[in-house]
Order: structure tokens, then sequence, then C-alpha cells
């Protein structure tokens, strides 16, 4: 089987792949890349193509397709620059203010005591 050959697929592999190809497409990604993203993210969730044998199951990880389903930034895209600006001026200003400015002890809890033998 030559590389790239997608008939150990099954059908509902191949039309997930379809589907999110379509999505990447949408997005402005090009038609290869598309594809090799798709591809990429079905291989991950199901573990690649059908394979014969009793026991060879194995349940799937959505995980890549629902990370990859939430277009992230859109609140802050919606917001103007001076909005932003002023946001990080205020933050910055709370920070000098409370004398935090990414100061850390590196430790959240109390020192361990120590035993004494």
């Amino acid at each position: 089987m030559p590389r790239g050959d997608k008939s150990s697929y099954t059908d509902k592999q191949k039309r997930r792949a379809e589907h999110i190809e379509e999505g990447y497409e949408k997005r402005g990604v090009s038609a290869d890349e598309a594809a090799r993203r798709a591809w990429a993210t079905v291989n991950k969730e199901t573990g690649g193509g059908k394979k014969s044998g009793a026991g060879r199951g194995k349940p799937e990880n959505r995980s890549a397709s629902k990370k990859g389903g939430r277009l992230g930034g859109a609140a802050s895209a919606s917001r103007s620059k001076a909005a932003k600006s002023k946001s990080a001026k205020k933050a910055a200003a709370t920070r000098k203010r409370r004398g935090s400015a990414g100061k850390s002890s590196g430790r959240k809890t109390a020192p361990r005591k120590s035993r004494s033998r």
C-alpha cells in the first residue's frame, strides 16, 4: 500500500476528514494544507485506519476536534485598539499599586517543618 493511500480508512473516517478539511478551507488554509491537517486530526482521534482482528477497537478521543472547533480571539478582536490599550494600562497600574509586578516566591504553600531526630 503506497504512502497516503486512504483505502484502509472507514467511510466514517473519510467523511470526517472531508468535513474537517472544508472547515480549514473556510478559514483560509490552502487545500493541500487543509487535507494534511484533516487527516492528521482523524488519525489522532481514531488511531489511524481500520485494522482487522478481535479486540482492536479503541475509544475515540475527540479533543483535537473540540479544540479546533473553538475559534479563538473573537472577543479580543471585536474590541478597539484604544480599549485594549486602556485595559492593559489599567492592569499595569493595578500591579504597580499592589507591588506585585511579576514577583513570586515560587511557593504557594507554607514551608515544611523540619523533623528533628
